[in-house]
């Protein structure tokens, strides 16, 4: 551990993940049978989000102090979600049927119910654990949680607001949600490697994914030729281009919102970061019904998948692994009502015989929103990426009322 930060600045601290993430894509396709054995298991993806949190735990740097996430995510997540998409075959994705919806709402349920069953099994193990009055009431604290992993940080900053959050409260809830649903997204991305196989046990139907990521693999095949610097300055101007639009667009509809409807923040339209993630993946759907399909050809979404990575490793430089010795006992609720929350998403998976690939996606639109859903989706195919996106912005509707409701529930059961 190092006392301090040893390594400072964004401009160092993004080339040690470029360094990082180029060494694991180098040895993930390394022929070596060491290599080839240690991927069989452990995920790449996986790695690109875990290595950068084991180097701000033991101190070597501090991702909260960078401000590399918020460039990640304001500017390199639109871009990548225009890229992503605008290959996509829409009518494709319709034709998947119900049961994506059915994921993502059972997940909100199981996240609404699964905070007032931590809490009770909780005043069981440890009452103290779910005590404290007024605005150091733990339930307060929790019902953040809640809008956070149903909606986002705009649900979860509302939640703060309406249950007078203390913020010595908040600032350690915000360590419990981040903690707990980076470890339940490595989890995921864990058994999105597995999924055929777990796909085949289950007798899952998989038919119209796979029917999706064929078409999308022809249209590919198609139209793919040598990219030239033109073509990737393109693709790289649709990709910004459509990015800074978003960004010209979302942020004063946000704040006329504010000014002139208040009261809609409950449903997340006044933040700018719902209206940034609309319009891109709106960008890029439009894109998928012009001539602009065609660059995927020269690897529009490779290069979008290339941003992906970045972000995934910001994401990961978060997480304080060591975070979890401060307040043992509210991780480990955390964990419980991650528990439940997969228990609900797997049994009702099982009962509709859905896909992995609906089961974690819609589980992530939830608790990771659209920065990390297409994550998920694309440990399965990067054809599927843009799935996630739009069941994440789903969710930023309904994050506040379910988050509100799980509250109620949360304060009853801790015996307010």
């Amino acid at each position: 551990m190092f006392s301090s930060p040893l390594i400072t600045g964004d401009a160092a601290v993004l080339g040690l993940l470029a360094a990082t993430l180029g060494l694991i894509f180098y040895t993930s396709s390394h022929p070596h049978p060491a290599f080839r054995r240690f991927y069989t298991y452990v995920p790449s993806l996986l790695l690109c989000y875990f290595v950068p949190s084991v180097y701000h735990s033991i101190g070597l740097i501090d991702g909260t102090a960078s401000q590399l996430y918020t460039v990640a995510s304001r500017y390199l997540l639109p871009a990548t979600l225009i890229l992503l998409t605008l290959s996509i075959d829409f009518p494709a994705i319709r034709r998947l049927g119900p049961k994506a919806l059915v994921m993502f709402l059972t997940g909100t349920v199981g996240i609404v119910i699964g905070g007032p069953l931590a809490v009770l099994a909780m005043s069981v193990i440890s009452p103290d654990t779910v005590g404290g009055v007024g605005p150091d009431a733990v339930w307060r604290g929790l019902a953040t949680i809640a809008g956070s992993w149903i909606g986002g940080g705009a649900n979860q900053a509302a939640m703060k607001e309406v249950f007078g959050v203390s913020d010595a409260l908040f600032s350690t809830m915000i360590a419990v949600d981040v903690l707990t649903a980076n470890v339940w997204l490595a989890v995921l991305l864990f058994f999105a490697s597995r999924a055929e196989g777990i796909d085949k046990r289950l007798g899952a139907d998989t038919s119209a994914i796979d029917a999706l990521i064929e078409r999308v693999r022809e249209f590919r095949e198609k139209h793919a030729r040598i990219p030239t610097l033109p073509d990737l300055m393109i693709v790289l101007a649709i990709g910004f281009g459509g990015m800074g639009l978003s960004h010209v667009l979302a942020t004063p509809i946000a704040a006329w919102i504010a000014r002139t409807s208040p009261e809609l923040e409950r449903l997340s339209l006044t933040s700018s970061f719902f209206w940034l993630v609309l319009f891109a993946t709106t960008f890029g759907l439009l894109l998928s019904f012009t001539r602009a399909r065609a660059l995927e050809g020269v690897g529009a979404s490779t290069v979008g998948s290339a941003m992906l990575y970045v972000l995934v490793a910001t994401i990961g430089m978060t997480m304080d692994l060591s975070a979890v010795v401060q307040r043992p006992g509210l991780f480990l609720l955390g964990m419980l009502w991650m528990t439940f929350h997969a228990g609900t998403m797997l049994l009702v998976g099982r009962l509709i015989r859905a896909p992995l690939f609906f089961v974690a996606v819609g589980s992530q639109a939830n608790v990771g929103g659209a920065a990390s859903a297409p994550v998920v989706a694309s440990a399965f195919s990067p054809t599927l990426a843009p799935v996630g996106v739009l069941l994440a912005v789903v969710g930023y509707a309904v994050g506040t009322y379910g988050a509100w409701m799980s509250a109620q529930l949360m304060r009853i059961a801790s015996g307010e």
